[in-house]
C-alpha cells in the first residue's frame, strides 16, 4: 500500500464528509422547496439547481473514492502522476463544494427555506 501522508487523509475525509453535507442539503432543500411551493414554471429552475448542485458534488466524490483506492493499492509508492491527479481532485472538490453551498444558500434564501 502507498502511504499517504495523515494531513492528505485527513483532507480526502474532509472533503467526503464535506460532499456528503452537500449532497444531503441540496437534497433536503430540493424537497422543502416541492414540498411548500410545489412544482410551478417558477420553481422548476430552482429544482434543476438544485439537482445539478448534487449531480456536482457526487462526481469528485466518487472520483476521491476511486483515486485514493487505487493510490492505496500501489507498491511501494504512487507514482508522481497519481499524487498530482489527487491533488488536482481535491481541488476540484472543494470548488465544487463551495459552489453547491453558494447555490443552496442562494435558493434556500429566496425561497425563504432557511
Amino acid at each position: 500500500m502507498a502511504k499517504l501522508p495523515d494531513e492528505i487523509l485527513t483532507t480526502i475525509f474532509s472533503l467526503q464528509r464535506q460532499i456528503a453535507i452537500g449532497i444531503h442539503e441540496a437534497s433536503a432543500a430540493e424537497w422543502a422547496l416541492l414540498e411548500q411551493h410545489g412544482e410551478t414554471e417558477a420553481t422548476i429552475p430552482e429544482l434543476e439547481e438544485l439537482q445539478k448542485a448534487r449531480e456536482r458534488l457526487t462526481a469528485p466524490y466518487t472520483r476521491l473514492h476511486t483515486l485514493l483506492l487505487r493510490i492505496l493499492e500501489f507498491q511501494p509508492l504512487a507514482s508522481t502522476a497519481m499524487l498530482v491527479l489527487l491533488d488536482q481532485t481535491m481541488e476540484q472538490a472543494q470548488a465544487a463544494v463551495d459552489a453547491a453551498q453558494a447555490s443552496v444558500r442562494e435558493i434556500k434564501r429566496n425561497w425563504h427555506l432557511l
